[in-house]
């Protein structure tokens, strides 16, 4: 009976190449996303197109149930579904820091607490949480967006030593740049131009995001190969980093022995 696996965020990008890639390795694969039609053409008899917003608790729970309903099981979830809310940490109202949260880490957890009873009656199950290289370090005007990811990378950790009690694992997939949507759609941008102090730095920001070469980035379909790998490997390892770019970064930043370096490094980088 070919496994099941759960993907959020699968309209597009990382979710929706990794529903293809499940499914061409004969896998079931509920795709869910906030709104069906956006890709119902991943629709057929192993995959199960179905609404999940992680902002609505309801949805949640009626999309394990018709995965349930439909596959007897979910044997992998991969919560991939987030966006990015960035600027002054001042100028950001609470509610565009709660949403933020919800999204990122409290629908994400929500979600994985609804599969997880299922996970420990069948004594396996793993879950993948895509997070991200910002969740390892922080870019400025990062503070929403760097903090939801670095919960999720301590709730992963924490949670892989819970599951091994019932042989349950948990993974993390921390991409660098994709070429997806991630600064269109899935990107918000909060500034209060009174506030000056700030404003040279956002225009940096702004300029460097307009401009920036993505011609290196990695494909959705290359973190969608570390996501599979992730989840049917059946290893042990907790981190996957995807793209030589995110490997490289991330060795700067652990080669060096205090916070210091890597923060002075930062700021030069950004004229702080």
């Amino acid at each position: 009976m070919p496994s099941t696996v759960l993907i959020t965020g699968a309209s597009s990008g990382i979710g929706k190449a990794t529903a293809h890639h499940f499914a061409s390795q004969g896998w079931n694969v509920v795709a869910t996303m906030r709104s069906p039609d956006d890709a119902a053409d991943l629709a057929s008899d192993h995959v199960l197109v179905n609404r999940l917003d992680l902002l609505d608790s309801e949805s949640i729970d009626a999309s394990v149930a018709a995965a349930i309903d439909r596959f007897g099981s979910i044997d992998v979830l991969v919560n991939n579904a987030g966006y990015g809310a960035y600027g002054p940490l001042e100028a950001t109202p609470m509610e565009v820091l709660r949403r933020q949260f919800d999204v990122n880490f409290f629908g994400l957890v929500e979600l994985t607490k609804a599969v997880l009873p299922g996970m420990r009656t069948h004594r396996k199950g793993t879950i993948v949480n895509v997070s991200s290289v910002g969740g390892r370090f922080a870019f400025p005007f990062g503070t929403l967006y760097h903090g939801s990811k670095w919960a999720v990378e301590g709730l992963s950790e924490a949670l892989h030593f819970e599951m091994r009690l019932f042989g349950g694992r948990v993974k993390i997939v921390e991409p660098g740049g994709v070429k997806t949507d991630f600064g269109s759609r899935s990107f918000v941008f909060t500034n209060d131009d009174s506030l000056g102090e700030y404003q040279p730095l956002v225009q940096a920001f702004v300029e460097a995001m307009s401009t920036m070469d993505t011609s290196s980035y990695q494909q959705p379909e290359e973190v969608a190969e570390i996501i599979w790998q992730a989840a049917t490997d059946g290893s042990d390892q907790l981190r996957y980093v995807s793209g030589e770019g995110a490997k490289a970064t991330l060795g700067r930043r652990y080669s060096l022995e205090q916070d210091e370096a890597f923060v002075a490094g930062m700021r030069a980088t950004y004229g702080l």
